[in-house]
């Protein structure tokens, strides 16, 4: 048996587990990974039975307490560099659109498939940089590679329908990659138009599993998306002082969504601002909503 396919084996065992056990005897399908420096945050309220949660952020503690350089270089016990070993820069061209990527983990055969999208002024750095943002994309990378996934950063040239397109056809390579496996779509700050766009778009929502939007801009009319439709679960996550998207126009997505008893989740870092999902969404938390809907 090759290492994908009982690493594949393993992923969908687990899963299996998880839907017979009793609410709550389980995270999630991902295992644990530096859980005691990114999954320990303080729940100052939660409502819903957890789905609406908001969460103790300091920026002392938080970044400066964090970061060896405050937003550029966290302490070094915040990542583990070897799983540059699976990563590499790409430039794809699937039908005739030309997308530069960086991958890390396996080309093909991956269990699940996690693609990042940036915001403004960002490219296929953000989302593989090692140290900002607190490590987090780091630990992205780690979760994907060491649950048997593959992790996307891909560089969005525009966030208008060019950029959906572009998306959308990363979206299906990864699909075909790794035929009937999950496909997980996550955008932050401006980069959550192109998840709008994607939302509405039929033939990119048939090759979802889920979506995550950090600190992005509200869409009203998301719970009537080709995406609603499909119930596949949304993750929301927002700065609570955020002067670029208020939190309180995307909570009210969320709250149309959840009165339609849908699957969707809401993390309020409470004082955060625009950036500040990107640092401290547990991403471990975020893969395993997504992948199982609860």
């Amino acid at each position: 048996m090759s290492t994908v396919h009982f690493v594949f084996g393993t992923f969908l065992a687990v899963l299996a587990t998880l839907a017979a056990a009793p609410a709550g005897a389980q995270e999630g399908p991902i295992k644990p990974f530096k859980d005691e420096l990114f999954s320990q945050m303080t729940v100052l309220k939660s409502l819903d039975g957890g789905a609406y949660e908001v969460i103790d952020y300091q920026e002392m503690r938080d970044i400066n307490g964090r970061d060896r350089e405050p937003e550029r270089r966290v302490k070094d016990e915040y990542v583990s560099l070897g799983v540059r070993r699976y990563q590499q820069n790409e430039t794809l061209n699937l039908a005739g659109r030309r997308i530069d990527v960086t991958r890390v983990g396996q080309a093909d055969g991956a269990a699940f498939t996690v693609i990042f999208i940036h915001g403004r002024g960002g490219d296929r750095r953000l989302g593989a940089n090692d140290y900002t943002f607190g490590g987090n994309f780091n630990r992205l990378k780690n979760l994907a590679t060491g649950n048997g996934g593959t992790y996307y950063s891909p560089s969005v040239t525009s966030f208008d329908g060019n950029g959906v397109a572009d998306i959308a056809a990363l979206i299906r390579y990864a699909f075909d990659q790794s035929p009937g496996r999950p496909v997980i779509l996550a955008c932050a700050s401006m980069g959550g138009f192109i998840c709008q766009g994607i939302s509405r778009d039929e033939q990119a929502v048939r090759y979802l599993k889920g979506m995550a939007l950090l600190g992005g801009p509200p869409d009203p009319e998301l719970p009537k998306s080709l995406l609603a439709k499909r119930k596949l679960p949304i993750y929301f996550a927002h700065g609570g002082s955020d002067s670029v998207y208020k939190f309180e126009d995307q909570e009210a997505v969320h709250r149309k969504l959840k009165a339609a008893r849908y699957p969707t989740r809401f993390t309020l870092f409470a004082t955060g601002s625009h950036g500040t999902p990107i640092r401290m969404v547990d991403w471990r938390n975020v893969l395993n909503f997504l992948l199982t809907g609860h």
